[in-house]
């Protein structure tokens, strides 16, 4: 069995959640389970250990658990991008459209150095507004961005042509 076919079986579906109509692809079954934990990290690593770059952007909450240990398999910086007031240092920011209303998110103007190639990490790519929003935020930073690299893409919700602008992978998608 192919590692994403293997990665696939583990994540469960939860209908009807955060409400009725959406089924939730549950990624916790592979952080509980060690061996597949450290999977996910080699299918993500195996994605960009080629590519160039020096540091890993990611998003809160469930960006962080796969961007931090992706930063340190590949011995690269971590950026961290948070909603509106959780940094303590002076931030860039860029607010963004939801499904109902808006949000911002922020990242440190000093994350890294005019130049760099960063990979933008998350867990979903869904409808693509946080990510290209993401995007914006690294072009501040004056940064290359090297693409983005989801765990999943559910293509079904085409968030791929909002961040189309840079290279995008998924190790598994629906």
């Amino acid at each position: 069995m192919k590692a994403a076919e293997k990665l696939k079986a583990a994540i469960r579906d939860i209908p009807d959640f955060p409400k009725k109509g959406i089924i939730f692809k549950d990624i916790t079954p592979l952080l509980q389970d060690a061996r597949l934990f450290s999977e996910t990290i080699e299918a993500l690593a195996a994605c960009c250990r080629d590519k160039p770059i020096d540091a890993i952007a990611c998003v809160e909450a469930r960006g962080f658990v796969f961007g931090a240990v992706l930063a340190h398999t590949l011995n690269v910086g971590l950026v961290l991008i948070r909603k509106k007031g959780k940094l303590p240092y002076a931030t860039h920011q860029v607010s963004y459209d939801l499904e109902y209303g808006t949000d911002t998110l922020e990242v440190h103007q000093d994350a890294v150095k005019a130049g760099a190639s960063v990979l933008v990490v998350d867990d979903v790519l869904a409808t693509g507004g946080t990510i290209a929003a993401v995007y914006r935020l690294m072009e501040k930073l004056e940064a290359k961005v090297a693409g983005a690299l989801f765990l999943i893409e559910l293509s079904f919700l085409h968030g791929r042509e909002k961040i189309k602008k840079y290279p995008v992978e998924a190790v598994i998608t629906y």
